[in-house]
């Protein structure tokens, strides 16, 4: 299901799915046929824009959480031009960070990207952009622990946050697993997290990193 108030893009977006062998049950315009296309369809995934009629703020964003509290089984990609934080991390966050992605149509630069995020979506995984965790983190009040992560590790994130393995992040950054592991430890430590076996848990415990810093603004 494909939400966007651009009819170019929604279209854009139906014929390369279609292409490649996807089915799109919907095409719709705004959060409110969203919503009720999503309870009439229930469908694997919906690709959600954040700013839609009639407020062009977070309507996209509230209905994709919205989905995901009433649909926990419908998986979720947000792809926008906007990193919005007022319910950015609440739905990175649902469902255990499992079947959820927020992506930024500007640094899309391949369609195989772009169907790769879908399918593992799709299948129950994340797929984050980097810059959306960068985003998220640098507007923390508390910064200390993001701080004190060296430029690797700061790579190591992006990467974890996008649900990538160890493995696949040694094989992106050209190291050993080994070294990639124990990156992984060093951030846990100094974000004051404790570290998990499971790819999806690793995300949502970055992203609830963020929400305990985001208690304490005023």
């Amino acid at each position: 299901m494909i939400a966007d108030d651009s009819v170019l893009l929604r279209e854009g977006l139906r014929h390369i799915l279609e292409r490649f062998g996807h089915r799109v049950v919907a095409s719709v315009g705004d959060a409110g046929e969203l919503l009720t296309a999503v309870d009439a369809r229930l469908p694997d995934v919906a690709v959600v824009d954040v700013r839609m009629p009639p407020g062009f703020r977070d309507e996209g964003l509230r209905a994709a959480l919205r989905i995901r509290t009433e649909h926990p089984e419908v998986a979720v990609l947000v792809l926008s031009q906007y990193v919005e934080r007022s319910y950015a991390l609440e739905l990175l966050e649902s469902g255990s960070g499992r079947g959820v992605g927020y992506l930024l149509k500007n640094r899309v630069g391949e369609i195989e990207d772009f169907l790769d995020a879908v399918g593992r979506v799709a299948a129950g995984g994340t797929a984050i952009d980097p810059e959306v965790v960068v985003r998220l983190l640098e507007d923390r009040r508390d910064r200390e622990g993001l701080d004190r992560l060296t430029p690797r590790e700061r790579d190591v994130l992006a990467l974890m946050a996008e649900g990538k393995s160890n493995g696949a992040i040694a094989r992106v950054l050209v190291v050993s697993e080994a070294a990639v592991l124990k990156h992984v430890g060093n951030i846990f430590a100094k974000l004051l997290l404790q570290p998990s076996d499971e790819e999806h848990r690793r995300v949502a415990a970055v992203l609830r990193y963020l929400r305990d810093g985001e208690r304490g603004r005023p």
